[in-house]
């Protein structure tokens, strides 16, 4: 386990833990015959009503699954049963789309006898395709959720569409005096560039929030970690992330008021981030996760701009990818961006190479640079000298094999 101090308590990281691990959390995940010979219809459950909270994407085309779901928040602010398949995104898919999407609703709380609006939804895969509903109710009738790691596993593999791996954390710590756990669960790999991207990222914990200061510390969170990653610079339709808080922890409820709610807050901060980071590592044909820092910023937002600014450019990710250690890339970045800086005070470093100081380039070793390169996680550090302000962001190399593997997306 690793340990991180925050306000005065320990929140631990639990390396074998999953979205089951907190108290009350089932899952299943099966193969409906979406996807061929591959795991694509996934279910978590908890004991009881959750208190939920979620973001979606901002693209203009939201799928027929956002619209679903944020019909069954909006009535009671709890969910209890999420279903998610993989293979088809059922977006831009009309009226037909929403039909489906209400239908897989109703079938999933017929399923295990819950009122429709407790059930939310989750789709990713191919745009424009209807969902083929009599896999979808076949499926609906294999899943058996269980609290099992072989059942989390299940889970994670069926909501993966090109990703290479599952994405998954877990923390735990003592709140009230009782130990609240946090898991998580994300599936995206491109079409990534949040606010958000085919991201689907599903948290739970056994702790008990109530529903407006988790929404508000969703948003929070979700602004430093889920939409400061990019692959590619595409935003996808159906980007959703959902907290479930089941209260089986049996700690007092948790809200800004309380005097531990930090504590809470950094481990969502934590989950999300770690989610985040896993992610933007597993890009399509990704062989590098980059993360940049920037300090000195007048703003975090001016901060955390630039850094998405830098590991979204395409001329840096090339470099990267190509193990150029071309700095001027990095400030040519910098520069498209409207953040206050003094153009003649911003330093640049690579990894501890120093490439730019005062904005004037400072020599350093081509061949140690190189060896850096050649690392699988590559640090951009940039100060603008301009503030206090620090922010954030990651994403990842662009590969020959991203063009291969989306040049041929749908056949």
């Amino acid at each position: 386990m690793s340990v991180q101090a925050v306000s005065n308590c320990k929140i631990k990281e639990i390396k074998d833990g999953s979205i089951l691990s907190p108290n009350g959390f089932t899952a299943d995940g099966i193969e409906a015959g979406i996807k061929q010979g591959k795991k694509d219809l996934g279910l978590i459950f908890s004991n009881v009503p959750a208190t939920a909270a979620a973001v979606y994407t901002t693209n203009q085309f939201q799928a027929a699954p956002i619209k679903v779901t944020q019909n069954s928040i909006s009535r009671t602010g709890c969910i209890q049963a999420v279903i998610v398949n993989s293979g088809c995104a059922n977006a831009c898919t009309g009226e037909q789309g929403l039909k489906d999407a209400y239908e897989t609703r109703t079938l999933v709380a017929q399923k295990f006898n819950l009122p429709e609006h407790l059930v939310a939804i989750g789709s990713t895969g191919v745009i424009g395709v209807n969902l083929e509903m009599e896999k979808i109710r076949n499926g609906i009738e294999k899943l058996n959720p269980f609290s099992s790691k072989d059942h989390a596993d299940a889970f994670q593999t069926a909501i993966l569409t090109t990703d290479t791996t599952m994405k998954t954390c877990c923390y735990t710590a003592e709140i009230n005096g009782k130990t609240i756990t946090m898991g998580g669960a994300a599936k995206g790999s491109g079409m990534i560039h949040p606010n958000m991207a085919t991201m689907l990222g599903f948290i739970t914990t056994d702790a008990e929030v109530s529903q407006e200061a988790l929404l508000q510390a969703l948003r929070e969170v979700t602004e430093t970690s889920f939409n400061q990653i990019t692959v590619d610079g595409d935003t996808s339709t159906n980007d959703t992330v959902i907290v479930l808080a089941n209260g089986n922890a049996g700690n007092e409820p948790l809200s800004p008021e309380h005097p531990e709610w930090p504590v809470f807050i950094n481990m969502l901060k934590l989950t999300s981030e770690s989610l985040a980071k896993q992610i933007a590592k597993d890009g399509e044909g990704a062989t590098k996760l980059i993360e940049v820092t920037v300090m000195g910023a007048e703003n975090e937002l001016d901060a955390r701009m630039i850094a998405k600014q830098i590991v979204g450019s395409s001329l840096v990710k090339t470099a990267i990818f190509g193990t150029d250690a071309n700095w001027g890339r990095i400030i040519s970045a910098i520069g498209q961006t409207k953040a206050k800086l003094n153009p003649d005070d911003v330093d640049v470093a690579i990894g501890s190479i120093d490439m730019l100081k005062s904005s004037s380039p400072v020599p350093f070793s081509e061949e140690e640079a190189l060896q850096y390169l050649q690392q699988d996680f590559i640090q951009i550090f940039v100060d603008l000298h301009y503030g206090d302000a620090v922010g954030k962001a990651w994403g990842c190399d662009l590969s020959y094999d991203y063009v291969k593997i989306n040049g041929n997306y749908r056949t």
